[in-house]
């Protein structure tokens, strides 16, 4: 049985994490350096850097909070937020990423996905995806879910994983922040469309949100939330022990 991973998300903005409700009415929440460590060595299996305003600023990613975020992170971390080019995936990673998430970069360069593929592997690309329904059909949004490309969310993911993206994590902006549960209509069609790893992101906010995830679709293979660990709504090695409790294989 595949374990399931617990993912906290820092979504940074000006050197800070915030956490707003439906990717708006952003609050000030912690530093990205001390929470990363702390999630480091509480049980976290890996963890997710977004500078969620780099791509609607028309900027790159701030390098230097990130190189010191890296140094304090034992597990494996993903960045995302202003990557547009293969250059861009070669800098974070020289300041200590593991892997690269990337989404409003793929919408306008398509081609960024293959060719990051191709030169660091597919192992290292993530799709982000943030995904809203729109009259019933669920749309991609870019630049922090501020923008509607119009693009149809389910052909969009497909796409980009034939090119080479090798884990997809699926943002629904219909629950983002509003703990309601993780959006698994949205869930179940990204993964009955592809076959690599689908993160779940979007909605969390107990416990059972995650037990319900994993025993209701087995084919995601993580949870990833935000406030409700920031805010020590729940620990990390309180979740992990009911998810054991619950049968779903984790790391403990």
């Amino acid at each position: 049985m595949i374990t399931k991973r617990i993912i906290p998300c820092l979504d940074v903005r000006d050197g800070r994490v915030v956490k707003g409700v439906n990717f708006a009415g952003l609050r000030d929440v912690s530093s990205p350096v001390a929470l990363a460590e702390y999630y480091s060595g509480c049980g976290a299996d890996e963890l997710v850097f977004y500078d969620i305003t780099a791509s609607a600023e028309g900027r790159s990613l701030f390098t230097e909070i990130l190189r010191e975020t890296a140094s304090k992170v034992f597990i494996p971390l993903t960045v995302g937020g202003g990557i547009n080019t293969l250059e861009d995936f070669d800098r974070v990673l020289k300041c200590g990423a593991d892997k690269v998430s990337v989404n409003s970069g793929a919408i306008r360069n398509p081609a960024l996905v293959y060719e990051a593929a191709k030169r660091y592997g597919n192992q290292c690309v993530v799709l982000s995806a943030d995904v809203k329904r729109v009259d019933g059909v669920f749309r991609v949004f870019s630049k922090g879910g501020r923008e509607n490309t119009g693009m149809e969310a389910i052909q969009w993911i497909r796409r980009c994983v034939e090119n080479g993206a090798g884990e997809v994590v699926v943002n629904s902006i219909d629950t983002d922040g509003v703990k309601g549960g993780f959006d698994l209509e949205m869930l179940d069609a990204v993964c009955d469309a592809v076959s690599v790893p689908v993160i779940a992101s979007g909605g969390a906010g107990n416990i059972q949100d995650f037990i319900h995830l994993f025993q209701h679709n087995p084919k995601v293979d993580a949870g990833l939330a935000a406030s409700i660990f920031h805010f020590g709504e729940v620990r990390i090695a309180d979740l992990k022990q009911a998810m054991a409790d619950a049968q779903i294989s984790v790391r403990r």
